[in-house]
């Protein structure tokens, strides 16, 4: 089982802010890659939020806990669901 975080944008999202803070938020994901939990993040498409896919529900919400963008307001909500993922060998 994986466990998949969820970010929702605020509705007044500010992209100087976002672009403030984005590398201390980088910084905080690249210590749960390279411990081996975080294994997919990034924004969706439309910029309306985001998601990250951990392998321990107890990573994910260590991460919540202690991420810049959660700090900072850039957060409106989040969630954090079990997944268990049906194809494990890539392509």
């Amino acid at each position: 089982m994986k466990y998949v975080l969820i970010y929702e944008s605020p509705a007044d999202l500010d992209p100087e802010k976002l672009r403030a803070v984005f590398p201390d938020h980088r910084a905080r994901w690249a210590v749960f890659r390279e411990q081996g939990t975080l294994l997919l993040i990034g924004p969706y498409a439309n910029r309306e939020g985001a998601l990250a896919v951990f392998t321990t529900q107890e990573a994910a919400e260590e991460f919540v806990a202690t991420d810049p963008f959660v700090l900072n307001g850039l957060v409106a909500n989040w969630s954090i669901k079990g997944w268990n993922e049906a194809l494990l060998d890539p392509l």
